[in-house]
């Protein structure tokens, strides 16, 4: 029903971002973006969309936000790489009032479906300290021991999702999101993930001359990585099966991969070789995080499916490009 009113929270962020864009090419006339963050910060907006700036950790902006709404995706939250939410906890817990309040006005405006992005995060650490880790399952996630701050914030916010369900009939949906990157995403400024990182990284190193480059932990961390054109077309998929209301779903790759496996990726795509250096001190996060896929293939009969090569390619040259346009001192979003 391309006339309904579709409202995109975090709309001016990487997901967000790219949830507008893919709607707009499907044809939908009526998408109301809100990004807390002013216009020009946004990586992607759009002139024929409502953009509101609002402050969505405030309920009355909620309300304004939700009223006239069908379906609700929310993705607006305070969230980064490892760096940003392991120095960043209380800020990452305040992140579920803006799910409670973005709930309660879909529950009070009758929104049909809300959609709410959760994270691999949620998921218990001990299923976590073997880097050759074969693949979270969606139960894995209790009993609950999830990452501090940030992964308990996203698993709480989870069983909002749940109840509103249960006592209010309000249609949920609810996706654990793996580590999702490609282009128009943070690349830079203490928030981007590790394929944006070390693809400026590369690119930096290329520039100065230096030809060395230095990783966060020993690199033998594992993660698999979703590339943004898989994650909105699992979003999609998600938030219109009826076999997922108010159920938790892992939509993510099961490609896994060293970060030292990844930087070798992106050197590749470089056509460089750079002398490692490696900081023990910095934030590394778990030993091992995978997706496993059997729950999504079974339901939807898909998984993400873009290989690791294809997308970091693309996403390295929008870095690229972007790295060195504002090294010219044109306007770039990082």
């Amino acid at each position: 029903m391309q006339d309904d009113l579709i409202l995109i929270t975090g709309a001016g962020g990487f997901i967000g971002g790219a949830m507008v864009a893919d709607l707009r090419r499907k044809g939908h006339g009526s998408i109301r973006a809100v990004d807390i963050k002013p216009f020009d910060e946004w990586y992607q907006i759009f002139p024929d969309v409502e953009n509101l700036q609002l402050d969505l950790n405030l309920k009355e902006s909620c309300d304004r936000a939700a009223r006239g709404s069908s379906e609700v995706y929310n993705f607006a939250a305070n969230m980064g790489g490892m760096g940003f939410i392991e120095n960043n906890k209380a800020l990452c817990m305040l992140s579920v009032l803006i799910n409670t309040h973005m709930l309660e006005a879909a529950q009070k405006f009758g929104v049909r479906r809300y959609f709410y992005s959760s994270s691999a995060c949620v998921y218990n650490a001990d299923k976590q300290r073997d880097p050759a880790n074969p693949g979270l399952k969606e139960e894995d996630a209790y009993p609950a021991m999830a990452e501090d701050g940030y992964g308990w914030e996203k698993l709480f916010s989870e069983r909002m999702c749940r109840h509103f369900r249960e006592d209010y009939g309000l249609y949920t949906r609810v996706a654990r999101f793996h580590n999702v990157y490609g282009p128009h995403g943070t690349w830079d400024g203490g928030r981007e993930k590790a394929p944006a990182a070390l693809c400026r990284k590369v690119i930096a190193a290329m520039d100065s001359g230096k030809k060395d480059i230095t990783i966060w932990g020993d690199g033998t961390a594992t993660r698999s990585f979703m590339y943004i054109d898989d994650c909105v077309k699992g979003i999609d998929m998600i938030m219109h099966c009826d076999e997922l209301i108010a159920t938790p779903i892992n939509l993510g790759s099961s490609e896994l991969v060293s970060v030292n496996e990844l930087l070798s990726k992106v050197e590749k795509i470089a056509g460089v070789k750079l002398k490692r250096h490696y900081d023990l001190t910095a934030p590394r996060g778990v030993a091992g995080r995978n997706s496993d896929n059997t729950f999504i293939q079974k339901v939807l009969k898909w998984e993400p499916n873009t290989p690791l090569d294809r997308g970091l390619a693309a996403t390295y040259n929008w870095i690229h490009e972007q790295y060195h346009n504002r090294k010219k001192g044109k306007r770039v979003v990082e």
